[in-house]
């Protein structure tokens, strides 16, 4: 177990030192993390994922508000300052009722993504978990920034679960990539939104599949970035070392440590944790 004492080295009259929850359905996030890593390389981190309940993407807009919920009111317990849904499907389905249900920031990684989209084509193909695609959150946060273009999205429910289960490289995925990406082939899209956080690590595949001229959108690189204006915003941004980042599962803690390695780079040490036991005010 990961002791949460390390924490207790901040004290609420240095707020600028209290770590950031990041949270995700399992690795996906880690694209989110490693963000974080390079653009705030001070700011302390808890990640966590919630590996016993994914994939999130198939769930009800009920039970995706209730694992939130108990997330963000474990994530407060351990005094975060700021909060980062690393989880397109939650960010759709949950970031608007939470937000005023918290008394700290919340980020979400679709309007950053939009934003970005907008900047760079006409013709935007989003691939999305099923909650988020019928959600429409994308589109709708798309056209509200520039009413103009185009947008097309492909729900992709086989994704996360063959990243979960480490196949990118799988033959099998190749053929299921190449199936989701024909309609928006056929579209001529000249940008494509990763509308979940697990999808830049199929990048190579990705690439290799579609047309060289379409941009490639990862939310996770402009949600950092946003989460850095924000810190300066309200003047909280740390300046002295981070503490070692934080990782909390509800799922099997060795398999998120052999799925997480090959995308951190080292072996992380992860507890687990059941958000499901947490008390709500």
């Amino acid at each position: 177990m990961y002791s949460s004492s390390i924490f207790d080295t901040f004290s609420p009259q240095e707020p600028q030192r209290a770590p950031i929850g990041v949270f995700d359905s399992g690795v996906g996030g880690l694209t989110v993390l490693r963000q974080i890593y390079q653009q705030l390389p001070n700011e302390s981190i808890i990640y966590v994922g919630d590996t016993a309940r994914l994939p999130y993407g198939i769930r009800s807009q009920t039970e995706i508000l209730q694992f939130v919920r108990e997330i963000l009111h474990w994530m407060q317990q351990q005094q975060v300052k700021m909060a980062i849904m690393a989880c397109n499907t939650s960010s759709a389905l949950a970031l608007d009722i939470v937000r005023q249900e918290f008394n700290f920031p919340i980020l979400g990684v679709i309007l950053p993504g939009a934003r970005a989209a907008v900047q760079q084509g006409q013709r935007i193909g989003v691939i999305a978990t099923p909650a988020t695609a019928q959600s429409n959150a994308y589109r709708q946060a798309i056209l509200e920034i520039q009413s103009n273009v185009q947008v097309w999205q492909v729900s992709c429910p086989e994704f996360v679960p063959l990243i979960e289960q480490n196949r990118i490289h799988d033959p099998y995925t190749m053929e299921i990539a190449k199936t989701y990406l024909e309609p928006l082939i056929q579209k001529e899209i000249d940008t494509l939104v990763y509308g979940c956080t697990h999808y830049p690590l199929l990048s190579p595949i990705l690439r290799s599949l579609l047309p060289q001229q379409v941009q490639l959108i990862d939310p996770a690189v402009h949600v950092a970035a946003a989460c850095s204006q924000e810190l300066d915003l309200l003047g909280i941004k740390n300046t002295h070392p981070p503490l070692p980042t934080r990782f909390a599962v509800s799922g099997c803690s060795q398999q998120f440590t052999q799925s997480s390695l090959q995308w951190l780079g080292y072996t992380p040490m992860v507890e687990q944790v059941c958000f499901a036991d947490t008390v709500l005010s």
